[in-house]
């Protein structure tokens, strides 16, 4: 790990590996500037395929850690999960074991055991190196047959069987509850059946076309949620299965409470039902269609950028599955061959795949409740609905086609200047607005949009809270112009683009993306959204009902009902303490006509907004449109600008206990705060701080002490309202080891104020920061957020562009410096999160 962090591979976000119920990942990204790297990288990778040690010391310090991975996991979904799945894989080996697998046997399995599986698993006729990215093809060739060639199969290798998921033989349900529980679902699982690899021209247009089925479903679904008094609060269904080689249709819907439960299944089956029977209507699938071709289209167009993950993905489900992968190519010619040819038949066919096996499997889960339905009554809803004969078919209505029911009146460029340094050009529209562009070849495909200015939710009093919070939530749940949030789907079917309001506490602005050709649709939805945001009173009760059923529960859950109590603490419980954890009784606040005031408070006018465009437009093209639709935005002259509340954390030092929970879990979160003058200087200091501390983290507190599986520390640089440096530490473990890791993160701390951070760590720093900076300045999106926050601020554009320069000169004494003045204030909360008491 060390090696990997001195060439600039991340722990964690890089370095990582997976085990599923089938197959066991390891991903290793190598930075290929330096000449060895990449030979040590394949050395490593060898390694690990075969000269790993499992020394028992080591396999002893490691079963601690595993321990607390699981531990991470446990809580009301693991445990209602772990009474349901052995019935969803009934008969199946599937049902008798998870991937993490059992506490009880982590802590006491023999060395040998592991050093049994790794000889009997880890051998070559199962393993596949991938190799992508910037290294010749014949290179990357040579290196594999170096490392892998000298692997040997055992002359008498065990047998890797398949094993087999069987039909379910009857219906059957099952109903868990536990009181940590946040929320009520219900699901329901057909039999599976075994997968059809497309290996053919015809299996792979059956692939589409079950795509296309799940997709119709699902829009069906999110319509319904969408009513008033909706019958659940999500819903769902897909192909898939944990089970590798089987393929199993499931459905799913989140309900609002235990006493109607058997509605929402009803609901959701009879959608699956109208479904098998009459299928969907042309207009549905014509839209699906258009999507699909767009989506791969926009796909075929960034080819030559395509991200090194992405093959690698790819290439992963060919060895493990057995895809094929004739390249992106080939496949945008089998779409605008086939899609045009899948019929309503073809896919209305893709019912009978449910009808071969017709008995399932229903579960519900959620809160305890003396409402709960019954198994028996479970299953008798399910067979019900399948055999009713007045479900009808769906109806349709029909919607207007464009987006916009006036066009506006463009402004004009009245003033252009460059910036040589940036490559950008920015122009000065006659209503007030300034757009910054800078072209890129980083995407092939693909615009990305940005405005901003100083404004957001800090200009409303107390009174207001809620309202400002939750004004864009309300407004995007009424819909735009003539269209509900349904009918816009439906309208920008084949559309790449959106485009939408974002509000925080300082700052209004938007934001947006599309593809070369969907442009102007981009730029109509932001002028649509900008002016037209549509009331609809039916929508606003459903957004209401639908908020406060899916929070009633949430403070069951031990760890979010301690961090709701830890804000409140570490903001000495003032009426403007962020909103940390939404609740039921909040949307009881909110006014529909105030939240659309403020909506067009902060959006209706455009005056002082500062709008970016990055990527890979034609300047000439673009021009003429940021006149019609940016300079056609209305505008009154107004000074736009944040306002400090007077909102501060808590003076002083505050210890806080808190017991919840049936898991013998814990969490330690800490704040810190201190208000410092700002500066880009201290801001990159403080960041390495935070770094090395995250690595002190791994090292101590996850190997040496054993206390944790993840972790660590983040730093918030604060400049507005007020200028502020903000730390969290973060800390999941179990009740024996809190005073342990309390002591521990407080010695790396004040080891950091005293003697700096190693050179060796700082340096591990530099390198991952050069390294994911290369990557960063390859992206629009990257571009795209400093020119905003330069609009808004007097940025250090040396420091932007020449990165590198600036943390190479970072030294230990620097950096220590920077930890003496933020870990230097009193205003810190420690918090502590045990199980409650037996």
């Amino acid at each position: 790990v060390s090696f990997l962090q001195n060439i600039g591979v991340g722990f964690g976000n890089d370095l990582n590996a997976y085990t599923s119920f089938d197959e066991t990942v390891y991903m290793l990204p190598i930075p290929t500037d330096k000449p060895g790297n990449l030979e040590k990288g394949f050395q490593v990778l060898e390694d690990w395929a075969h000269n790993v040690t499992y020394l028992d010391e080591d396999i002893e310090s490691e079963r601690a850690i595993i321990l607390e991975e699981s531990r991470l996991g446990k809580g009301a979904q693991d445990r209602m999960f772990r009474q349901t799945y052995p019935h969803l894989f009934a008969g199946s080996k599937y049902a008798d074991r998870l991937p993490i697998g059992v506490d009880s046997i982590i802590k006491n399995f023999k060395p040998d055991a592991i050093r049994r599986f790794y000889k009997d698993w880890y051998r070559p006729d199962l393993m596949a190196v991938i190799v992508v990215g910037d290294v010749p093809a014949a290179t990357a060739e040579a290196l594999v047959k170096k490392h892998f060639s000298g692997l040997v199969n055992p002359a008498s290798p065990r047998s890797r069987t398949a094993t087999d998921v069987p039909a379910y033989t009857a219906n059957s349900a099952k109903v868990v509850t536990d009181k940590e529980a946040t929320g009520y679902s219900v699901s329901l699982a057909y039999s599976a059946f075994p997968a059809i690899q497309a290996v053919t021209i015809g299996q792979y247009k059956d692939e589409l076309v079950k795509g296309i089925f799940t997709s119709l479903l699902n829009q069906r679904l999110r319509e319904l949620t969408q009513k008033e008094n909706p019958p659940f609060l999500y819903g769902y269904g897909y192909f898939n299965s944990y089970a590798r080689g089987y393929d199993q249709f499931n459905a799913v819907a989140g309900i609002a409470t235990a006493d109607v439960a058997k509605k929402g299944l009803a609901v959701l089956m009879e959608e699956v039902e109208k479904a098998k029977r009459f299928g969907f209507t042309q207009s549905e699938l014509d839209r699906a269609k258009m999507n699909m071709l767009a989506s791969m289209e926009k796909a075929y167009n960034e080819r030559e950028k395509n991200e090194s993950g992405n093959y690698v993905a790819e290439y992963i489900r060919n060895f493990l599955e057995h895809e094929p992968i004739p390249g992106i190519a080939v496949e945008y010619d089998y779409y605008k061959a086939l899609v045009p040819q899948i019929t309503l038949a073809d896919v209305n066919g893709i019912s009978k795949l449910l009808q071969k096996t017709p008995e399932f499997f229903v579960s519900m889960s959620g809160p305890e409740s003396d409402k709960l339905p019954t198994e028996q009554d479970l299953i008798s809803t399910a067979v019900s609905v399948a055999s009713r004969t007045d479900i009808t078919p769906y109806e349709e209505k029909a919607i207007a086609t464009k987006l916009l029911n006036k066009e506006p009146v463009p402004g004009k460029i009245i003033k252009e200047t460059t910036d040589a340094k940036l490559g950008t050009k920015t122009w000065n529209l006659s209503n007030g607005t300034t757009v910054t562009i800078k072209k890129t070849d980083f995407k092939d495909d693909e615009i990305q949009l940005g405005a901003r200015r100083f404004g957001g939710t800090s200009n409303y009093s107390v009174g207001d809270k809620y309202n400002a919070a939750y004004a864009l939530g309300v407004v995007n749940a009424m819909g735009f112009g003539d269209f509900s949030p349904t009918d816009m789907q439906k309208v920008m079917s084949g559309k790449t683009a959106s485009a939408g309001a974002a509000l925080t506490a300082t700052t209004d602005g938007f934001s947006g993306s599309s593809s070369v050709k969907d442009l102007e649709t981009m730029l109509q939805l932001l002028y649509l959204k900008a002016t037209s945001p549509r009331v609809d009173e039916a929508l606003f009760k459903s957004y209401i009902q639908r908020n406060k059923s899916q929070l009633q529960f949430i403070l069951a859950d031990p760890q979010t009902s301690f961090i709701d109590t830890l804000v409140k603490t570490f903001y000495n419980n003032s009426p403007l303490t962020p909103i940390a954890v939404p609740k039921p009784e909040y949307f009881d606040k909110v006014d529909m006509n105030r939240a659309l005031e403020i909506y067009k408070e902060r959006f209706g006018n455009a005056h002082g907004m500062n709008f970016a465009f990055v990527g890979s437009f034609d300047e000439a093209k673009l021009k003429p449109l940021v006149e019609k639709y940016i300079g056609g935005l209305p505008s009154v002259k107004k000074n736009f600008n944040y306002k400090d509340n007077g909102l501060r954390p808590i003076k002083g030092t505050k210890t806080l206990n808190v017991y919840k929970g049936q898991a013998e879990k814990s969490l330690i979160l800490e704040i810190m705060n201190v208000e410092m003058p700002y500066s880009d200087d201290m801001a990159l200091r403080v960041e390495a701080v935070k770094e090395v501390l995250n690595i002190r983290i791994i090292e101590e507190l996850r190997e040496k002490i054993q206390g944790i599986y993840g972790g660590g520390i983040s730093i918030d640089v604060n400049k507005y309202p007020y200028q502020n440096y903000s730390s969290f530490i973060q800390l999941p473990t179990g009740p024996d080891k809190i005073d342990t890791l309390l002591k521990a993160m407080n010695s790396e701390i004040e080891s950091i104020k005293l003697k700096g951070p190693s050179k060796e760590n700082l340096d591990k720093v530099k390198m991952q920061w050069i390294e994911s900076r290369r990557t960063a300045m390859k992206q629009n999106g990257t571009w795209l957020n400093y020119i905003l926050t330069s609009k808004l601020e007097n940025k250090n554009v040396d420091l932007f562009l020449n990165y590198e320069k600036y943390v190479n000169a970072l030294t230990t004494q620097s950096v220590q410096d920077a930890a003496k003045k933020i870990f230097s204030g009193n205003n810190k909360v420690t918090a502590v999160l045990r199980p409650e008491k037996k």
